[in-house]
C-alpha cells in the first residue's frame, strides 16, 4: 500500500454505501491484480448476505462513508415532516429520480423519499411499485438510524413511521 492510500476505516467500523446501506468493514485485504498488489476493503452487509470489496484508492471515490453524523440524521429526520412535494411528471421519470435517491445513499435524500410517497402509504390507490419504493426507502434510512442510534431496526422503522404519521 503506497504512502497516498491512506486507511479511511478499519475492521469493525459500520460504513454506508450509496448503492447498498449500512454495511461492516470486515478488514483490508490485498489482492494481486495484473503484478500489481491492490489493496481492498472488505465490507459485509448482513442484510443483504452480501459480501463487496472496494479498492482502498476508489473508497472516496466511489461514495462509501462512515454512519451520517446525529446532525444529518435530525436534519433527515425534520425532512420526513415536511410538506411533500409531488412533481407533476410521468410515474417513470418520478420513480427512476426516488430510486436515485435511494442509491444515492444520502439519508436526506432518502427522507425526501419517503416524505413525498407517504401521503398516500395506507391508502389502496397506491400503486404496487410506489409501495416498493417507499419500503426500500424505509429500510435503507432505517438501517441507518438504527446504527446510529443503536437500536433494533424495526424500532427504527417504527420511529419513522410515527413521525411520518405525526407530519400527515
Amino acid at each position: 500500500m503506497s504512502q497516498k492510500q491512506k486507511l479511511e476505516f478499519a475492521a469493525g467500523d459500520l460504513v454506508v454505501y450509496p448503492a447498498h446501506g449500512v454495511g461492516r468493514v470486515d478488514g483490508v485485504e490485498t489482492l494481486q491484480v495484473g503484478g500489481q498488489s491492490v489493496s481492498l476493503y472488505a465490507i459485509t452487509f448482513e442484510k443483504e448476505r452480501m459480501k463487496l470489496k472496494i479498492p482502498v484508492s476508489k473508497a472516496m471515490t466511489s461514495g462509501l462513508r462512515r454512519l451520517a453524523s446525529k446532525d444529518r440524521l435530525k436534519t433527515a429526520l425534520d425532512t420526513l415532516q415536511g410538506k411533500s412535494r409531488v412533481k407533476r411528471t410521468m410515474w417513470s421519470r418520478r420513480a427512476q429520480e426516488y430510486e436515485a435517491k435511494i442509491n444515492s445513499g444520502d439519508p436526506v435524500s432518502i427522507a425526501e423519499v419517503l416524505r413525498d410517497l407517504r401521503r398516500n402509504t395506507d391508502s389502496s390507490e397506491q400503486s404496487y411499485s410506489e409501495r416498493q419504493i417507499y419500503q426500500a426507502a424505509l429500510e435503507r434510512l432505517a438501517r441507518e438510524v438504527a446504527a446510529v442510534e443503536k437500536i433494533d431496526e424495526p424500532k427504527a422503522a417504527q420511529k419513522l413511521e410515527q413521525i411520518l404519521l405525526k407530519a400527515a
